[in-house]
């Protein structure tokens, strides 16, 4: 059996070029792709194919980047859509610009890059859709609303799309990890909303704010390690050989206990407005 063929977004960097690098050392081939050819040039020499691509553009734009990569190898085994960002703002201080490009660059682009995939993945009827969902695709928070917001899209879009595609031997999983040291914090990386009110600064949003600064490069989590298990669960090798692709993969300690947190929250949630929730049903029967 021939080694899967990867197509990667947002590859120059983060956990987009480690899952990259770490495919590559692996054997197996890889499409990746950024919106800079120099900033893939490390990729390139390791061996990958390297495209120019920018999430955001039009499905046009997009699929006729995806068709180019295609011919380089025939096919597209794994899709890994990486590309993604945080905006720090509480959610009255972002513009509806920087609300809508939060959503172009971490769903919509993640949609329009499966779509222009989809259909070279069901002709050759197999292949693995992946999206990146986080921490925050369980816990919202002061701050950073509106990027949790994409990645409950993500994880909620990566569940509805797995029985989807199921029937044409595609599988579709969301990766949910926690705190890494991906750069993802870094001043160049975390966009700051333009508008800035005072009241916030000491409340729970500006506590935040301060605790990202603090959090920067100190994250509890190995970007390598992560890549390590991202390329072995997708493609079903090394530790996860014999396994069927989760419908999320959670990585990290933080996130094992917050998602742990979250439903017994939810649970003690559920029994408390039990009554009330059931109220509003027929009588049984009718």
């Amino acid at each position: 059996m021939s080694s899967p063929v990867w197509f990667i977004t947002a590859a120059s960097s983060g956990f987009g070029k480690e899952i990259a690098l770490n495919a590559l050392k692996k054997g197996h081939r890889v499409l990746a792709t950024g919106r800079s050819l120099n900033k893939l040039t490390a990729l390139k020499e390791a061996g990958a194919e390297t495209f120019v691509l920018d999430v955001t553009s039009s499905l046009e734009e997009i699929t006729k980047t995806v068709a180019e990569a295609h011919t380089k190898y025939g096919r597209i085994d794994i899709l890994v859509n990486s590309a993604g960002y945080i905006l720090e703002a509480a959610i009255e201080e972002a513009s509806p610009q920087e609300s809508f490009d939060q959503f172009n660059t971490n769903v919509f682009g993640a949609l329009n890059v499966s779509r222009a995939v989809l259909p070279y993945m069901r002709a050759q009827r197999s292949g693995t859709i992946a999206l990146f969902g986080s921490l925050g695709s369980w816990r919202g928070g002061p701050a950073f609303g509106l990027y949790a917001a994409t990645k409950w899209a993500c994880s909620g879009l990566a569940e509805s799309l797995r029985p989807e595609v199921a029937p044409f031997g595609i599988e579709a999983c969301v990766i949910e990890p926690g705190y890494f040291r991906s750069g993802f914090l870094n001043p160049g990386a975390r966009i700051q909303s333009a508008k800035r009110i005072q009241d916030y600064e000491e409340t729970a949003a500006g506590d935040i704010r301060r605790i990202l600064d603090k959090t920067d490069n100190k994250q509890l989590g190995d970007v390598k390690k992560g890549a390590d298990v991202i390329v072995d669960v997708l493609s079903k090798t090394g530790i996860a050989k014999g396994k069927e692709v989760p419908v999320r993969l959670v990585l990290g300690s933080d996130c094992q206990q917050v998602i742990r947190g979250k439903l017994k929250e939810t649970e003690e949630l559920l029994d408390e407005w039990k009554e009330i929730s059931f109220s509003t049903d027929y009588p049984k029967g009718e």
